[in-house]
């Protein structure tokens, strides 16, 4: 009996030294660093968008990658959204009537400056599309929570561009290798991003248009023919709501600014 319980006690040692779980029922599961012994599978709740900050723990979907201008690497989120996102997939009719359209005015956008420049546009500037409903989107393409919208973004495009709407995203890179050119490019064909896209490389606009020691991949932001912003949304979701909002803009443009 002694040397039963001192073999059990041995084996115990060895399990957690090794990194063990040992069940009741004498099965044994090799735990990664950074694993708990709690066999519950319990997932945490995902959040929607990926924040930038020095806190975070770096991005674990993209191993080898460093940061651009040597920043810390940033933290990444599930490729879900349990909080805010909408149970209408891209593609499908909604009845906007079902929406209620209370716009808020946040005030002037700023403008985006010192950029690297442009790509699927011939335009400069924001100030070259005055006059219309613009989406303009913070995003960088390995980013998941950002590619989740493109499907969303890519049908209001062809349903309302000719009605006065435009996109514009600004890319600006988490990763080195998403700050190379020819990466970008590839990418918007292979994810099917036809609208304007300006270069942000250092994220210099990332940083001024969301004030603040966290910013977020990605963030919406709906300009109306006066140039002021009237939606605000950060991450995945509210994609009826901010149709709505595109609609209601489109069909109820403000009265001139003075």
């Amino acid at each position: 009996m002694r040397r039963l319980v001192a073999t059990c006690v041995v084996i115990a040692g060895l399990a957690v030294m090794g990194g063990l779980v040992v069940r009741p029922d004498g099965d044994t599961t090799q735990l990664g660093v950074g694993d708990a012994a709690d066999t519950s599978a319990v997932a945490p709740a995902p959040n929607s968008a990926e924040p930038e900050s020095d806190l975070d723990p770096p991005r674990d979907d993209i191993p080898g990658k460093e940061a651009t201008n040597d920043e810390p690497p940033l933290s990444d989120t599930t490729d879900s959204d349990t909080t805010d996102s909408d149970t209408t997939d891209s593609g499908t009719t909604r009845d906007s009537t079902e929406i209620a359209v209370e716009l808020e005015n946040f005030g002037p956008r700023m403008s985006l400056t010192n950029l690297d420049g442009w790509l699927n546009t011939e335009i400069t500037s924001l100030d070259d599309l005055a006059g219309q409903v613009v989406l303009v989107e913070m995003w960088t393409f390995g980013c998941r929570n950002c590619k989740a919208r493109l499907p969303y973004n890519q049908r209001w495009y062809e349903t309302y561009r000719e009605q006065g709407f435009e996109i514009v995203g600004v890319h600006a890179p988490e990763f080195s290798f998403e700050a190379e050119v020819a990466n970008i490019e590839q990418a918007l064909v292979d994810l099917n991003v036809t609208w304007p896209v300006a270069l942000d490389t250092d994220k210099r606009n990332f940083h001024r248009w969301q004030p603040g020691t966290t910013g977020y991949w990605p963030r919406s932001y709906l300009i109306d023919q006066n140039g002021d912003i009237r939606f605000d949304h950060i991450g995945e979701g509210s994609y009826d709501e901010l149709e709505a909002a595109i609609e209601y803009l489109l069909a109820n443009p403000p009265d001139p600014a003075a």
